[in-house]
């Protein structure tokens, strides 16, 4: 089954029960510089696999780019 996210403010079909490292892994993005909030709370990155989804969460993904 299926159920809509909304990940970074657009709506978005998961696998039923993914977790949030199995939303990162599968956008294919480097992990050493992304900040991952769920409903507005800050999701540290030793808990993204215990993170199980839910329909209507509001995922928000954020990359850290350096510059100077």
């Amino acid at each position: 089954m299926v159920m809509e996210i909304k990940l970074n403010g657009e709506i978005r079909q998961i696998k039923d029960g993914m977790t949030l490292q199995e939303l990162v892994d599968s956008l294919q993005l480097p992990n050493r510089a992304l900040a991952v909030a769920v409903n507005r709370t800050v999701i540290t990155r030793q808990k993204w696999p215990e993170v199980v989804l839910h329909p209507a969460d509001q995922v928000e993904l954020v990359r850290a780019i350096g510059g100077g």
